[in-house]
């Protein structure tokens, strides 16, 4: 396998463009009101966490592909000088693909960078940044992509490579994978390769890009790394994501408080009976009653949690109640809900907005 080392980034040279604007159905209710790479993971907006990592590689300039919910990103614009970022927002007119989407962005940059890295901005990794930028130039690439092995490649783009590290093919999700490396949602293109995109039309960089290239010839490298890599479009990845920043597992430079087995954001109250375990995130002015147990979840701003509650890998949304000795586990509990006392919400329930259950209204057993 070619292995460049680590490179040196000029940030006059060398700029980044984050995708940012798919819809995160699998992520509703979560999703309806905030786009998923602005949910509050462990504190921040977790765009935040990936832009520090960006900034930490030594690069400035970052676009963001925009679509759903595009006014939410202009809002954070401003955060990024506080990462020494230089960001720009730059809406689809039309949904493009990842391809497409990719080309719209990238036409935002001036002509002086000819080298742009693309992430795919749900994806939580400890992709080491100048690594690949390094194995790129090293191997004279036309685009290289940044590997992961994963124990079943099967719900993955699955991408072999030779033992120089140059890729052979790329497979959009096969039952019968040649490999256990997949694509991992970040890239290095050559500006010239990435300019040659089609504009203009939807283009899906998976499908019709990279197997293009491979038909023409083209450099196509790939960096197999072994970092902490999570796709953060399910429920139960975003709140495994969440509890693996706060407890340091995942790489970032925006924890806004120290690393430990939960993390409590200003105005947050807790009893002193109560227990935060595994990770756990308590947003600004959450309440959590006596003797009530949290662990690895994210409760939002807001939140009210009762006396002898458990809650366990959910997410509570803000403003959103839930009473006394109910017990909520692998749960989404939407904005503004109220959840009496002892109800039951189990193994995947979703509780849109606002919505009100009574006291017992729902459960999965008899109860006393």
């Amino acid at each position: 396998m070619q292995t460049g080392d680590a490179a040196v980034i000029d940030p006059a040279r060398t700029a980044a463009v984050v995708l940012v604007g798919g819809q995160g159905s699998r992520l509703r209710p979560l999703t309806l009101s905030t786009p998923k790479p602005m949910l509050p993971t462990a504190g921040v907006p977790f765009l935040a966490h990936l832009l520090s990592r960006i900034a930490a590689a030594g690069i400035r300039t970052v676009v963001l592909g925009t679509a759903y919910r595009a006014e939410v990103f202009e809002d954070f614009l401003g955060d990024g000088a506080s990462m020494g970022l230089d960001l720009t927002c730059c809406p689809e007119p039309e949904p493009l693909g990842t391809g497409g989407g990719i080309r719209f962005a990238a036409d935002a940059l001036a002509p002086g960078f000819d080298e742009v890295v693309v992430f795919n901005g749900d994806i939580l990794s400890g992709v080491d940044v100048r690594a690949v930028v390094g194995e790129h130039r090293a191997a004279g690439a036309d685009a290289t992509l940044h590997l992961v092995r994963v124990p079943d490649p099967t719900a993955f783009g699955c991408v072999p490579t030779d033992a120089t590290g140059r890729v052979t093919a790329f497979l959009e999700k096969t039952l019968t994978p040649p490999t256990d490396q997949v694509n991992a949602g970040c890239y290095v293109f050559r500006r010239d390769v990435l300019d040659a995109i089609p504009a203009g039309r939807p283009v899906s960089v998976e499908r019709e890009t990279f197997p293009g290239l491979l038909a023409a010839g083209s450099r196509l490298q790939g960096h197999v790394e072994s970092s902490y890599w999570l796709d953060l479009g399910t429920p139960a990845s975003f709140v495994r994501g969440s509890a693996d920043l706060v407890q340091g597992a995942a790489p970032t430079a925006a924890l806004p408080g120290p690393v430990g087995t939960a993390l409590l954001l200003p105005g947050a109250k807790v009893a002193a009976s109560a227990s935060l375990t595994d990770g756990t995130t308590v947003g600004a002015d959450v309440q959590i009653g006596e003797g009530s147990r949290v662990s690895g979840s994210v409760l939002l701003d807001g939140a009210r949690i009762g006396d002898g509650v458990l809650v366990e890998r959910s997410v509570i949304g803000p403003g959103a109640t839930i009473g006394d000795d109910t017990v909520v586990t692998d749960a989404v509990v939407g904005d503004g809900a109220s959840i009496g006392a002892s109800c039951e919400l189990l193994a995947g329930v979703r509780i849109w907005p606002g919505l009100a259950i009574p006291d017992g209204g729902l459960r999965f057993s008899g109860g006393a």
